[in-house]
């Protein structure tokens, strides 16, 4: 059975301006893909729910989007509570999401274990991926110091990519290793030296206690964290939506990968997948790959895809 402290939160508040071209021409509408039928009859929101499902309950399922996308979001999510819907005034990017998330569970579970995981991509095999989710929380539970992201085995040597260099192995879990560094979507040279030293794609699946999140949040975007924290008290009522709206007008973009993973890789974990294959669905041509993938043919692939919006 799911451990009662073990919660997700689905990240479905991009834009997905890279896929408009694909997404418009599939729903006939401006919706991000995260709410388009681009992987069969679901959309990529409900696939991914479907998914995590399988390892954590719906009511410990928090789903960040945004007030912006609500005509889009509201009829895939409506059997789901209120409480379970992280709704932000705009997108700022993937920090302010992932730390108002964190702040919502902590008032109420704050031994919290939490896995964060993206609404874009394409999954082979939902058992055998959730499995290694599964693995990372039965590792945070023995080890709750680190913060454990998924790096999947690379297929080629992919150049829009963000790249995990792994460090040495931990003791006692053979798939887990530290992380020596970050690449971001190296050359295509790069890229094939860093498949042949063993690196790994990052998938931004990560999985880690609540305590050691806010911890990492705290030291490296200090500011940040401070304006979203002083706002808990008015979590739960009619003020909160206000002040988070007055918060967000404020609010720079500020990217998590960037300026809060690669800050602090000596607190980082990184869990090999193997056995699955995956792609971030951010451009038409991966979405055509994983289409073929997964043996689909969809009407709306009989015609060329525009590369650019």
């Amino acid at each position: 059975m799911p451990d009662k402290s073990e919660w997700c939160v689905i990240l479905a508040g991009g834009d997905g301006t890279r896929l408009r071209s694909l997404t418009r021409k599939i729903s006939g509408d401006e919706r991000p893909k995260q709410f388009c039928s681009v992987l069969g009859p679901e959309t990529l929101l409900e696939q991914t729910q479907r998914r995590t499902r399988l390892v954590v309950a719906d009511e410990r399922t928090l789903f960040v989007v945004n007030q912006t996308h609500t005509a889009f979001y509201a009829p895939i999510l409506a059997q789901h509570a209120v409480d379970n819907l992280v709704v932000q005034p705009r997108n700022r990017g993937t920090a302010p999401a992932i730390l108002y998330s964190l702040l919502r569970i902590a008032t109420v579970d704050p031994k919290a274990a939490v896995a964060f995981v993206p609404s874009d991509h394409y999954v082979s095999d939902d058992t055998r991926f959730m499995a290694h989710i599964r693995e990372a929380f039965t590792i945070i539970h023995s080890d709750a110091d680190k913060l454990i992201l998924l790096g999947v085995e690379p297929e080629h040597p992919e150049t829009e990519y963000g790249w995990i260099e792994p460090a040495a192995n931990i003791p006692g879990h053979p798939q887990v290793s530290g992380v020596r560094r970050f690449w971001e979507k190296p050359n295509q040279t790069l890229a094939q030296v860093l498949q042949l030293r063993g690196c790994l794609w990052n998938s931004f699946v990560m999985v880690a206690s609540v305590k050691v999140l806010l911890e990492i949040i705290a030291q490296t975007i200090p500011d940040l964290y401070r304006s979203f924290d002083c706002l808990t008290p008015l979590f739960g009522s009619r003020g909160e939506a206000k002040a988070i709206h007055r918060l967000y007008e404020l609010l720079e973009e500020v990217n998590f990968s960037h300026q809060v993973l690669a800050a602090c890789p000596k607190r980082l974990a990184v869990l090999k997948v193997t056995g699955v294959r995956w792609n971030d669905l951010g451009e038409p041509k991966r979405v055509m790959a994983s289409l073929d993938m997964a043996g689909l043919h969809p009407h709306w692939a009989e015609t060329p895809v525009p590369q650019f919006v």
